[in-house]
């Protein structure tokens, strides 16, 4: 794809939270006759979780009547993650009881599906647990083109991303595996997407059609997989992006951020494999070693297995387990 064209896809479906107000959005809402859900997955986010739902809840369902559900879907946390979640007035539910038959399994991906499963709403807005600087934009701005713009399906966030390294804070640098994996396999792969600031950001929003037509991989790789799937059954023209501003969040260790990458690289060969455009003569080798120093200074190699799965559309499992 000439790269002018990406340009001017940037351009032209790249939209601010600020051009969407409360009035605005409650107004279309009601024209359209729609429900809006929000889902947060969380998973041991006792510090944060009660922020992020309670303010969700207060400003946009409380206060304005433009969320009919403000949804926490407790990963089987061992925090106390659920109570304050239910304390600062979210529904929550707990991953395992949800769709029991199904069973449960470790991942973010999990939660999204468990939650989507759980919700209620027409159109269904997911947001992390763990922001620090949550505010109504958040829903404000992924809402806004789903309500107000035409052949507009799916939305996702985009944002600047702070970096603390010890007491210093630098005002971007975070989104380390989106700007060193993620987005060059994009631009290599997938140039369609090539436009998208943060093809990871864990802030998105789509009409509940589309979302129970989409697999969801259950780990890291669920954002990428979503895309790449989006694209190719709908086009990319039914996504928009929308700055958000800043997001701040907690930083995971370079080993785990090492073991996402893994986990995304999988499943981007996953996609071309399955596009046809990726033969492989050997499996892909699911061991990752990772080199530390033990507390006596020697060098050890790390072991973790790389696993990617995925759940089917929620669609497809209703359809299939409806007896």
């Amino acid at each position: 794809m000439p790269p002018e064209h990406l340009t001017d896809r940037f351009a032209a479906r790249t939209r601010h939270h600020a051009q969407f107000t409360v009035d605005l959005l409650i107004a279309a809402k009601r024209d359209r006759d729609l429900t809006v859900s929000v889902v947060i997955p969380a998973r041991n986010e006792a510090p944060t979780v009660g922020e992020v739902a309670g303010n969700l809840h207060r400003a946009l369902s409380v206060d304005t009547g433009l969320l009919d559900e403000v949804l926490v879907v407790d990963a089987d946390s061992t925090d106390g993650t659920g109570d304050i979640a239910r304390a600062a007035g979210a529904r929550v539910v707990r991953q395992s009881h949800v769709l029991p038959g199904a069973g449960t399994a470790l991942g973010k991906g999990e939660a999204l599906w468990k939650g989507l499963a759980a919700s209620a709403g027409d159109l269904v807005v997911f947001v992390d647990a763990d922001i620090h600087d949550i505010g109504p934009r958040f829903v404000l701005g992924l809402l806004g083109p789903l309500l107000l713009d035409d052949g507009v399906r799916f939305t996702k966030a985009t944002y600047d991303r702070p970096l603390r390294l010890g007491d210093e804070v630098r005002p971007s640098g975070g989104g380390r595996v989106t700007e060193l994996l993620a987005r060059p396999i994009i631009a290599a792969f997938w140039p369609e997407l090539a436009w998208l600031a943060q093809p990871l950001s864990g802030e998105y929003a789509g009409d509940r059609d589309l979302l129970e037509s989409l697999a969801f991989v259950q780990g890291y790789g669920v954002e990428l997989a979503m895309l790449v799937d989006i694209a190719a059954a709908h086009g990319p023209d039914v996504i928009t992006q929308v700055d958000l501003g800043r997001r701040t969040h907690d930083h995971q260790s370079l080993d785990a951020l090492g073991r996402m990458a893994a986990e995304i690289l999988h499943v981007a060969t996953d996609r071309l494999s399955r596009q046809g455009r990726l033969v492989l003569t050997d499996p892909l080798t699911t061991s990752l070693l990772q080199p530390h120093r033990d507390g006596s200074g020697e060098l050890q190699l790390t072991r973790s297995e790389v696993v990617v799965s995925e759940r089917p559309p929620l669609r497809q499992w209703r359809s299939q387990h409806s007896s």
